[in-house]
């Protein structure tokens, strides 16, 4: 059976702990779901589950472990269990995005248990072992996988079933990936911690452009400075000026993509207060200037048309 999930009108911010709990039908082995957004399970998130995500529509800022990312239509990755994650799109008081995501969740211990007499399944090992840390794939694979994901929503039972193991074999096999959180992320899973780092998560990314300061993230956390500080280095792997840094880098890039807004405005619209401070970060992260990254962006869109 397929669920959709719907809108959900509460605002972003939440007090509930994001400890996502998962239940399949009896008839079926794993989960597989159309998503609108916003809805209330869109938050920084754990389960104990594999989730094999794609984003059909829209794009925005990936949050996997301490990873942060860019993606667009077509981002296909795998996030393995206990690893916090998160997909946002900033959207509109009331905007609502029909079918932004597929979401597939499966139990890897079933998969492991079933080995015993379907030997073949002991190829996937270090497939799931990689997918700990998180794994975004490209080009062939990325547009295969997503086809599959596709097709699940279209047939059930058994001819589902094929498609998910074609879909991990094709998945387990590719070289066309790229490991997203470090391996030595470990956050603190707790329900109180995934609860201030969700809330202060949300702040952060609504008000990355402004000139954020760490005691009012603190505060907002409800710690001292310096606890805050470890916390958040700790549950989110990045600490908190380089997350900042990241979040404005990320919307950056997607001026430089998107617009022919000056380098000098998109410096000062993503929270930089000097364009000498802006290149050099622009250059530490992406090995290029921003003009040289607006001129490589153009090419490629050039390419695909």
């Amino acid at each position: 059976m397929a669920f959709r999930r719907r809108k959900n009108t509460a605002a972003i911010p939440r007090t509930v702990p994001a400890f996502e709990h998962i239940v399949t039908e009896a008839s079926d082995s794993f989960l597989w779901r159309l998503d609108d957004y916003p809805w209330e399970r869109n938050v920084w998130n754990f389960h104990p589950e594999y989730e094999i995500h794609l984003l059909r529509k829209s794009s925005g800022v990936a949050l996997v472990g301490d990873h942060i990312g860019e993606f667009g239509p077509g981002y296909l990755s795998i996030v393995g269990g206990g690893l916090p994650h998160d997909w946002v799109t900033s959207v509109q008081p009331g905007e609502l995005i029909e079918g932004r995501d597929i979401v597939l969740q499966f139990d890897p211990q079933r998969l492991r248990g079933s080995a015993g007499f379907l030997p073949e399944l002991r190829e996937l090992e270090p497939f799931l072992e990689r997918s700990l840390r998180g794994m975004v794939f490209h080009g062939r694979a990325a547009l295969e996988g997503a086809a599959l994901m596709e097709r699940m929503g279209t047939v059930h039972g058994l001819a589902r079933f094929c498609l998910f193991l074609e879909l991990v074999d094709l998945l387990a096999r590719t070289d066309e990936y790229e490991l997203l959180s470090s391996p030595d992320f470990s956050p603190a899973l707790d329900a109180t911690s995934l609860d201030i780092i969700q809330r202060t998560l949300t702040y952060l990314f609504q008000h990355f452009a402004e000139d954020l300061k760490l005691p009012e993230a603190a505060e907002l956390a409800g710690m001292s400075e310096s606890t805050f500080s470890r916390f958040f280095q700790k549950n989110t792997g990045n600490s908190f000026s380089d997350h900042i840094a990241k979040l404005r880098l990320w919307q950056a890039c997607k001026l430089l993509a998107d617009t022919d807004i000056p380098i000098t405005d998109i410096c000062f619209q993503v929270g930089y207060m000097n364009i000498s401070n802006f290149n050099r970060a622009f250059l530490r992260k992406h090995r290029m200037t921003p003009s040289s990254y607006r001129k490589l962006s153009k090419q490629r869109m050039t390419m695909r048309a």
